[in-house]
């Protein structure tokens, strides 16, 4: 039920890349409003389902830390978007696995399987080969730039989900750290837009209505679903999970904006796909065989 919760959601946030082509406004116009639109509707849920006993301090506290990183994180990854394209930048972006499974391994323990740590590599080989290696043929604008930033864009991934994960170890509803993490987002990527000089507040439609859209659904429901299983899970195996995500992004790209791939990035898609099918199944991580309590 676990894994199940998490793959819906990621289906669901496999579209944020989509929502934010359509809407076609600057990087940090899309990083505020999908942000913004979501905290309301947040913390009317949060209001509906904490309890006393959940309140920790910390735990608003990582999860904001956690929504300042995520901003950097949207900033740079809708900048690649415009660069390479919604399916390639979301596959660049999740470079993250490699860095939170050495995090998660130093962190808390959690040493990868053998199985992992062979696999992970070609992993991220596949990843590597999605980006085009600058040849002629690769899709976007301009690769180069546009794998660059994608793959700071992973490195801010990486922290923002081992934080995130920390701040909802032991709750039973997530709403609360993503609330916080979505305000501290929000500031953020406030913050941010003094360095994009199209940055507007100004509402227009449609550009709003697929804002709209992208907060609701892949910012609420979307990583509520992720959340609730997160916790439950190894970090390096929701990783690897969350790999989904740039595939599915790369076959609505194609479908909705025909963004065409070379021959050497349809081979790192299958490199990617066969090791999340692989790891997965057998297991990405080992826990430590004594946990520490809860605090």
């Amino acid at each position: 039920m676990t894994h199940l919760l998490a793959l819906l959601g990621i289906v669901v946030i496999s579209f944020s890349a989509i929502l934010i082509r359509l809407a076609d406004v600057s990087p940090s116009t899309a990083s505020f409003f999908r942000m913004a639109y979501a905290v309301p509707v947040l913390f009317v849920l949060w209001q509906l389902v904490r309890r006393r006993s959940e309140r920790r301090w910390f735990r608003p506290v990582l999860a904001f830390l956690s929504g300042l990183i995520i901003s950097v994180d949207l900033s740079l990854w809708h900048w690649s978007i415009a660069l390479i394209g919604a399916g390639l930048a979301t596959v660049l972006a999740n470079v993250q696995v490699v860095f939170v499974g050495a995090a998660a391994w130093i962190l808390h323990g959690e040493k990868p399987t053998v199985r992992a740590m062979v696999t992970l590599p070609l992993i991220f080989g596949g990843v590597v080969l999605i980006s085009g290696l600058g040849r002629p043929d690769a899709y976007g604008s301009d690769p180069v730039l546009g794998a660059a930033l994608g793959a700071g864009a992973g490195v801010c991934y990486a922290g923002f989900l081992l934080l995130f994960r920390a701040s909802n170890r032991g709750l039973v509803h997530p709403s609360g750290p993503l609330l916080w993490a979505t305000s501290g987002a929000t500031l953020g990527a406030l913050a941010l837009s003094l360095l994009d000089p199209a940055f507007s507040t100004q509402i227009t439609w449609p550009p709003h209505a697929w804002l709209l859209l992208l907060a609701l659904l892949p910012q609420v429901v979307g990583w509520l679903l992720i959340a609730t299983a997160l916790p439950r899970l190894p970090a390096l195996e929701t990783s690897v999970l969350l790999l989904m995500q740039p595939m599915l992004t790369v076959v609505w790209g194609i479908l909705i904006f025909a963004e065409a791939l070379s021959a050497l990035q349809w081979s790192g898609a299958v490199l990617v796909l066969g090791g999340i099918a692989y790891v997965t199944l057998s297991g990405g991580a080992v826990r430590p065989s004594s946990v520490p309590p809860e605090p």
